[in-house]
């Protein structure tokens, strides 16, 4: 079954940011694990490695033992996807990604502060590999999405990807309708 989250970064990678290769659900061998998506830039030579939680209602809310693990979660999966990305693409500029739409914030513990959370991942990380990690959270995820609807909206051959044709269905419906 499609992961709609996925193919909105992997739509996103390859109309937008110019990826000519894109790999969803990349089996890491080494690590045991799985990258959500890898998009390739070869004229730029720029590979992105996004990692994609789509958890409307809760917001993005890993647990383990029924309490919230996002922090533990998500650092240990960018310390695999860096270390993969260093060894295999070293020679290229490389680019790390989180795409969920609702992270939640508010005067919760902090324990359920999800903004929090992205805070701490990203000082994880910047401490362990000096690497920054792009948030596509929230009002970003929604101006990419923008994004590639104005790309689609511009568009008139058949885009071949169902994220970036349903787009483009709705922009010349809405053209056509007269909205």
């Amino acid at each position: 079954m499609i992961n709609i989250g996925e193919q909105i970064a992997a739509s996103y990678l390859q109309f937008i940011r110019g990826c000519e290769f894109i790999q969803t659900n990349l089996y890491t061998i080494e690590s045991q694990g799985e990258i959500d998506v890898v998009g390739i830039n070869l004229k730029e030579k720029k590979v992105y490695v996004a990692e994609v939680a789509v958890h409307l209602t809760t917001g993005l809310q890993y647990v383990k033992d029924k309490r919230p693990n996002n922090v533990q979660k998500l650092t240990e999966k960018f310390s695999r996807d860096i270390e993969y990305t260093n060894r295999y693409f070293s020679e290229y500029d490389k680019h790390f990604m989180l795409w969920s739409p609702v992270v939640k914030s508010g005067n919760r513990a902090p324990q359920y502060n999800q903004i929090g959370h992205i805070d701490e991942i990203d000082k994880n990380i910047q401490a362990k590999y000096g690497v920054s990690i792009e948030f596509v959270i929230n009002e970003k995820f929604l101006a990419c999405i923008g994004e590639m609807r104005a790309f689609a909206k511009s568009a008139t051959a058949d885009l071949k990807c169902p994220v970036m044709r349903l787009f483009q269905i709705e922009e010349w419906l809405n053209k056509h309708a007269g909205h």
